[in-house]
């Protein structure tokens, strides 16, 4: 039976492929971005309780997450416009510079507000950087060199994974938190200067005729519209259920009303209806993410704020969970031609679904804190297994004039899905601190909504095409 670095039938390997000249530059440029990327996202992760308990900003704890991924729903619809219609570089640039300048903001916060505002800021940037990513592989590498391709991206994230929260916490408490967001600016600024070149070189796909470019471009207009409503829907949704008032109930209803019709116009039709095929697969992708994020972005908390233990053990967890999740993508790279996607996504979801449920327990002064580092590497693993093959087959479905704009659909439900995980979480402990609840209430409902996000995600495999 033929490995990765084997050839069948005479076909070069997919590591051939990828270490052909023309992709070596933009494979590592990808994985490089990614990998700034990801030190982002795990090192603030690791040091934002610290952060919330200098700032006195606890109860906008959710929304530094929520933030984030509301500003990169708008980021990901935008640059899969561009995309089909400019090629890759410029929105590649524009979320470079965009998620800098977030970086700079946050480091320079002087409260939580305005630590909220510069995550928002990052987010529209960093919404364009998967969304190139993505496209990027499609449009660069053989089909047969993808499922490998997406396995490095999960790669670039074992160095950050491993060197990240230690290394926030370290900072954190030397030299202090501000320098974890900025001292990522010259990684950013590394990645840049390899990608560029590399992502200039990818044809730009063209629409078609003038008649029909012109149609593409009121289209584009209408998902830019379509999106700001989606994002104004959640921040509603969010601040609605924060507030145990008339208000906030007026709010969830506005929210409701408003985003789901907006939200119905960015993805394929069916997909709110889980209607089997691509419409099914891309609303997996939303329903993962809320499993896995929603249940991440307390994590720390829990471990730090509720059990009392040093930030490094919450990185711990977050390391494990890193590694295990590039071991599954591996996996996924080697089996997924003979398995099929349905049997790699099942598995993944259960793995999620037991993962968070053990990980909630930790809860419990009963519970050994060491718990929450193995069962976060399960749920690591689970969506180590199923995350790139959602990406797969979307790539497989989509022609490639559309690619930009299917590839962002898939990310608008990923990220949507981390949002809205991390909000509602943080809306019950915003409540619970309103309402006098104790902490581990609020925090044990958060991880129960996002243990039913993964089961029911489960259930929804068996409609993916």
């Amino acid at each position: 039976m033929a490995t990765l670095e084997q050839s069948t039938a005479g076909t070069p390997s997919a590591f051939t492929l990828i270490r052909a000249p023309e992709r070596r530059t933009l494979a590592l440029g990808l994985v490089l971005t990614v990998t700034a990327v990801a030190a982002e996202a795990l090192a603030v992760a690791t040091i934002l309780p610290v952060v919330a308990d200098e700032l006195q900003g606890l109860a906008l704890y959710g929304w530094a997450f929520s933030a984030f991924f509301l500003g990169d729903l708008v980021g990901i619809v935008v640059a899969g416009m561009v995309v089909d219609r400019r090629g890759l570089v410029w929105p590649y640039v524009a979320g470079l510079v965009l998620f800098g300048l977030g970086l700079l903001v946050g480091g320079l916060a002087r409260s939580m507000a305005m630590l909220v505002a510069g995550r928002l800021v990052q987010g529209l940037g960093a919404g364009a950087i998967p969304t190139v990513a993505y496209v990027a592989i499609g449009r660069g590498f053989p089909d047969t060199a993808r499922p490998l391709m997406f396995a490095f991206l999960s790669t670039a994230w074992v160095v950050p994974g491993l060197l990240g929260p230690g290394l926030a916490s370290v900072v954190g408490a030397t030299i202090g938190w501000r320098w974890v967001f900025l001292g990522l600016l010259p990684l950013l600024m590394l990645a840049g200067l390899l990608s560029v070149p590399s992502l200039g070189r990818l044809a730009v796909e063209r629409i078609g005729p003038a008649a029909e470019a012109t149609l593409a471009g009121r289209a584009a207009l209408a998902r830019l519209g379509a999106v700001l409503l989606v994002a104004a829907a959640a921040a509603a949704l969010l601040a609605g259920l924060s507030a145990a008032s008339a208000l906030g109930a007026a709010l969830v209803a506005l929210g409701l009303l408003v985003g789901i019709p907006a939200l119905q116009r960015l993805v394929p039709p069916g997909t709110l209806r889980a209607r089997t095929g691509l419409p099914a697969t891309i609303l997996l992708r939303g329903v993962q993410t809320f499993a896995f994020f929603g249940a991440e972005a307390y994590l720390p908390l829990t471990i730090v704020s509720i059990r009392h233990e040093p930030p490094v053990v919450a990185g711990l967890a977050l390391t494990a969970a890193t590694l295990a999740w590039t071991a599954g993508s591996w996996i996924q790279a080697r089996l997924v031609g003979r398995q099929g996607p349905r049997r790699l996504l099942a598995a993944g979801l259960l793995c999620v679904t037991l993962g968070v449920a053990l990980t909630a327990s930790v809860l419990s002064p009963a519970v050994p804190v060491a718990l929450a580092i193995v069962s976060w590497s399960v749920t690591g693993l689970g969506m180590g297994l199923s995350y790139s093959v959602i990406s797969l087959v979307v790539l497989r479905a989509a022609r490639p004039q559309e690619q930009g704009t299917l590839t962002s659909s898939m990310q608008l439900a990923d990220v949507l899905g981390t949002a809205l995980g991390a909000g509602l979480g943080g809306a019950l402990v915003a409540l619970g601190l309103a309402e006098g609840w104790e902490p581990t209430t609020a925090l044990a409902l958060a991880f129960g909504i996002s243990v039913a996000a993964a089961a029911g995600g489960l259930l929804l495999t068996r409609r993916v095409g």
